[in-house]
């Protein structure tokens, strides 16, 4: 099988190269995977740089997310007793998506929804539900909610624009291009925010002051924040308010003015959903149910970023550098087995 194999540490994703390895044989529990598409993610470029907090032993292969079909089954289980077989449409995540081919055990795959592409669905597994667990089971977003979305043109922005207008909140979306303000609006944003503006801390209040009533004009209810912004957010948000540390996208760790805290009352939570499956297996289940209601009735949409030269293994550096140069919108994926690549397999 073809793979973008890193056998040592790289600068930047352009040094990334694509060679031949051995194609994985079934294993006793583990599901043989033909890789359809695949997901890039910022760890991703952290983890060949060797800068990740996960840094397998090299050689390895790069890659995590993928959607594909199922090639072939454990080697240690009767067919009967497994929850796929050969053909069925699956998504996940594993260490080496990046390759055509790739073993994952049982409980990192789900079935890709009914009328979903790969490509949509190769972005699905980290993206929907880090933005449901954030917004229900840690924020519990409700219809009424005013809700702000940092980053909101990104992969886990786009779903958590998504979720929170499925759950009936008003959603303030910023992103830092016209064209990433407007692809907010498109899947579901009722306004936007040029966060590159240092004043829009108080352009969020007037939006608020303008369109709220109650205790609720002086700001929002939930903070929705991947980038490292809680700080100026603390401005803009209503007593009460519930603000989600996400991640931090801005490259920095912030210090955060524990006297507005206090004073508004509010409540400044994380999510790790990394590690849900470890300490809150039930959750994860609970929190699969509710994206796939959404999608079953027509409340979330894929968030994939198509670009017609994403295509082939030897995209991936292309598409990595796009996505570390935040040229890109939603999630980047790359199309692995596209018919233009299935004659280099």
């Amino acid at each position: 099988m073809r793979a973008i194999q890193v056998s040592e540490y790289v600068k930047g994703p352009l040094d990334l190269k694509t060679t031949e390895v051995p194609t994985p044989t079934p294993s006793p529990d583990k599901y043989l995977i033909e890789i359809h598409s695949a997901g890039t993610n910022f760890f991703d470029i952290l983890q060949i740089q060797g800068k990740y907090q996960h840094q397998p032993p090299l050689p390895w292969i790069g890659g995590a997310e993928f959607a594909g079909t199922i090639a072939a089954l454990p080697t240690s289980s009767a067919s009967s007793s497994l929850k796929y077989k050969v053909g069925d449409r699956v998504f996940g995540a594993t260490q080496g998506a990046y390759a055509t081919h790739v073993l994952a055990p049982e409980h990192t795959l789900l079935p890709v929804p009914s009328g979903w592409s790969f490509e949509d669905a190769a972005g699905l597994f980290v993206t929907a539900p880090t933005s449901y667990g954030g917004l229900v089971h840690r924020a519990g977003v409700k219809e009424g909610d005013w809700v702000l979305v940092h980053a909101a043109a990104g992969g886990v922005g786009l779903s958590a624009v998504q979720i929170a207008k499925a759950k009936g909140a008003t959603v303030i979306a910023t992103a830092g291009t016209a064209r990433k303000r407007e692809i907010a609006k498109e899947f579901g944003a009722d306004y936007v925010v040029d966060y590159t503006d240092k004043a829009w801390p108080e352009i969020v209040k007037k939006l608020c002051k303008e369109n709220r009533s109650g205790n609720g004009a002086a700001g929002v209810d939930i903070v929705y924040d991947p980038v490292g912004m809680i700080e100026p957010s603390l401005k803009c948000v209503a007593w009460n308010a519930r603000l989600l540390v996400i991640g931090f996208a801005a490259g920095s760790i912030e210090k955060v003015a524990l006297n507005r805290v206090l004073l508004k009352n509010v409540s400044i939570v994380g999510l790790h959903w990394g590690q849900y499956a470890k300490f809150e297996t039930g959750t994860v289940g609970d929190v699969w149910k509710g994206i796939f209601d959404l999608v079953a009735q027509g409340k979330f949409r894929g968030t994939a970023f198509k670009d017609e030269s994403f295509f082939g293994l030897e995209s991936v550096p292309k598409a990595l550098q796009a996505l570390g140069g935040r040229e890109t919108w939603g999630k980047v994926v790359v199309n692995v087995t596209d018919e233009k690549a299935k004659s280099k397999l």
